[in-house]
């Protein structure tokens, strides 16, 4: 559970006399006008209509809401009594999602967890599920469909052109290199280690 320490984080809101300066007296008019009177978890649902929401983001959006440490921190509890709010839910569906719809490597899905503002045991046990079983048979999928994709072009650009996209997607082709040779063949004369320097720049 969050403390009332954790918001203390979101923005300072006062000025060395301990009193609301202008401009924010100002924004929290203009937020107050712009919300219509509407209060935190009004605001916090509107914002979950969309689509689910971790606690983090919903703390920041609050807070820009300009709504106060207390306010943001009683309604972000009852968000998660009732369900609307659960880091652990959000992190697994992401994953399965993201997995089921365009598969990406482990290194990517863990930049897209925390640009949600995941804490790093919320991320570690949602991939946890993805295996390197899973891991190497996503990368032969998406080789099997460029692979076709490509198929215009000549064998060795083929095959470059497939190996960019998986790096694209942060795979690492090393890790990832049997299983895909079992479906564009031996990659010895393409040139891996010139491929992760580029992608590196």
């Amino acid at each position: 559970m969050a403390s009332m320490a954790h918001f203390a984080l979101l923005k300072p809101r006062k000025n060395r006399w301990g009193c609301l300066s202008q401009g924010r007296i100002g924004k929290r008019k203009i937020m107050a006008k712009k919300n219509k009177g509407a209060g935190p978890m009004d605001v916090a649902l509107s914002y979950l209509t969309a689509r689910s929401r971790t606690v983090r983001e919903m703390e920041l959006h609050l807070d820009d809401a300009y709504f106060g440490e207390v306010e943001v921190y009683e309604c972000v509890e009852r968000l998660k009594e009732l369900g609307y709010l659960d880091d652990g839910r959000f992190a697994a569906d992401f994953v399965e999602s993201r997995l089921r719809t365009k598969p990406i490597s482990r290194r990517k899905l863990r930049e897209q967890l925390y640009a949600h503002k995941l804490p790093p045991e919320t991320v570690d046990t949602a991939l946890a599920t993805v295996t390197d079983e899973i891991e190497q048979k996503n990368a032969a999928e998406i080789a099997k469909k460029y692979w076709r994709q490509f198929e215009a072009l000549e064998d060795f650009e083929r095959k470059g052109r497939v190996m960019r996209r998986l790096m694209g997607r942060g795979y690492d082709l090393h890790a990832i290199r049997q299983s895909v040779e079992h479906v564009i063949g031996d990659l010895d004369g393409v040139d891996l280690e010139q491929m992760d320097a580029e992608d590196e720049e």
